[in-house]
């Protein structure tokens, strides 16, 4: 691959390493609060709907195959039927999924830092997994299906670290969260457009001779293709080779990200920073979190139908009846996610509504397993528990990195346990305890869920007192750490 060059400004020489304060602070040596609310508007409008749209697509793609388990399977026409594909198998498909997701993300994020263009990597992520996906509709046996699902989880493990780092790139520490609570959110619509759209496909089972899971893949396929001229297109790089900025506003932009990490540097970091940003224990709490967290995450993708089934619907109404839980977290990921910047307290509220989601989980697991319209509740209450925390938890760790040069690192990194968190939740809905509503599914979450709140109080505490101590970065360099 050919070297990325670092971007250079178009106009005007300002000495590198080097910020040009009268472009960040006002007269009164302020910072111009002013101008950087001015700049995020049109960055928003810019990289924000592109980037949220993408992403459903990614989760849209990551958890079609939950939906055609159970689409039509009365019939005989769902996925496993026509594949000879037993529950392990399907368990361990997704796990394979799961796996590669895991192992892939460091690196890919790696060539997009070092070697090729946000926009183009991310384009080239989004095509092969949409071609993929496509494939899915013409499977006939198990060891395709197994294959097919593998390299997904390579192009799709990317993907979102992806999308955190050029929100890094361009927006500061307290401005993250809320827009990477955005583009999460989406992945709540992701859930609640996969369930009318397999509701939608399941009616048309048989149309053309084509099965209503081969439908869902064909439409989903097919989207995520045409999405990759617009990603080239649109999704800006870097500030210094943005079109739509002057070469003053491109300075602004890029001196703004200075004070407390952000931006894009093509410096290495050493092997201390390295290590701390992988092994440091503080860090190793915020990765262990994660995997807890998406323990629950992964339910949702990969069980909601199976999971509402359970509550006794049908496997066409159960698509349905998957879509108000992801509405409940949408709008709770939204609400949290400014909150937390706004108040500069993260780790309580990952607190509280980790705490909150493991209610609804345990409750869920107490009930009896035929009061469903309780269950049904808890379920909505564990929605709310389950993505809301991830945006935050996500800025927690770029606004924490033991070096600014690790954040892409760490993005990745703590990314990659969500493979881990995968493959617990894929194990735990047992396919012979849906008479009994569960129980292991519901107890396990509801134990990740309240891990997460643990781990979470403990963080801020720490946070706290690393400030009153004044901790300094692997670097050496004074810090302010977010709590």
């Amino acid at each position: 691959m050919e070297k990325v060059e670092p971007p250079q400004y178009l106009e005007g020489n300002i000495e590198e390493g080097k910020a040009d304060k009268s472009l960040q602070e006002t007269n009164n040596g302020e910072f111009d609060h002013s101008r950087s609310k001015l700049l995020n508007r049109r960055l928003d409008i810019r990289i924000l709907p592109l980037c949220c749209w993408l992403y459903l697509l990614n989760f849209l793609d990551r958890g079609n195959i939950g939906n055609a388990r159970v689409l039509n399977q009365e019939t005989g026409d769902d996925l496993l039927h026509k594949t000879g594909m037993s529950s392990n198998g399907y368990a361990l498909t997704v796990t394979l999924f799961s796996v590669a997701y895991t192992l892939f993300e460091v690196p890919s994020n790696w060539v997009m830092k070092h070697y090729v263009a946000p926009s183009r990597w991310l384009a080239i992520l989004l095509g092969s997994w949409g071609l993929l996906t496509l494939g899915f509709a013409f499977v006939r046996n198990y060891a395709t299906v197994l294959a097919l699902r593998l390299l997904i989880g390579v192009f799709e493990a990317g993907f979102f670290p992806g999308i955190v780092y050029l929100i890094t790139i361009w927006y500061r520490h307290n401005e993250r969260a809320v827009r990477i609570a955005f583009v999460i959110a989406f992945c709540n619509l992701a859930g609640a457009f996969g369930g009318a759209i397999a509701y939608g496909m399941g009616t048309i089972n048989g149309s053309a001779g084509v099965e209503g899971f081969r439908w869902l893949f064909i439409v989903e396929g097919i989207i995520t293709i045409l999405s990759v001229l617009p990603t080239l297109l649109l999704l800006p790089d870097y500030p210094a080779r943005a079109k739509f900025l002057s070469a003053e506003e491109k300075r602004f932009a890029e001196d703004r990200l200075k004070d407390r990490g952000g931006g894009w540097n093509r410096e290495h970091a050493t092997r201390k920073e390295i290590l701390e940003t992988f092994f440091s224990p503080r860090m190793l709490a915020h990765y262990l979190a994660y995997v807890a967290n998406v323990v629950t995450q992964g339910s949702f993708t990969f069980f909601a139908p199976t999971i509402v089934s359970g509550l006794g619907y049908q496997s066409i109404h159960a698509q349905l009846m998957t879509v108000p839980p992801w509405v409940v977290g949408f709008v709770v990921a939204i609400a949290l996610s400014y909150s937390a910047d706004r108040f500069e307290a993260r780790g309580f509220h990952i607190t509280a509504i980790s705490t909150i989601g493991g209610l609804g989980w345990l409750i869920a697991g107490l009930l009896p397993p035929t009061a469903y319209v309780k269950r049904y509740g808890c379920l909505c209450m564990a929605a709310a528990g389950a993505f809301p925390a991830a945006p935050s938890m996500t800025n927690w760790v770029t606004c924490n990195t033991p070096s600014l040069l690790t954040i892409p690192f760490a993005i990745a990194l703590h990314n990659s346990c969500a493979g881990i968190g995968q493959i617990i939740s894929q194990w735990i809905w047992k396919v012979d305890e849906a008479r009994l509503g569960y129980p292991t599914g519901n107890f396990v979450c509801a134990a990740c869920n309240f891990l997460v709140a643990i781990i979470a109080l403990c963080l801020r505490l720490y946070y706290s007192r690393m400030n009153r101590k004044g901790v300094k970065d692997a670097q050496g360099e004074a810090r302010v750490w977010a709590y």
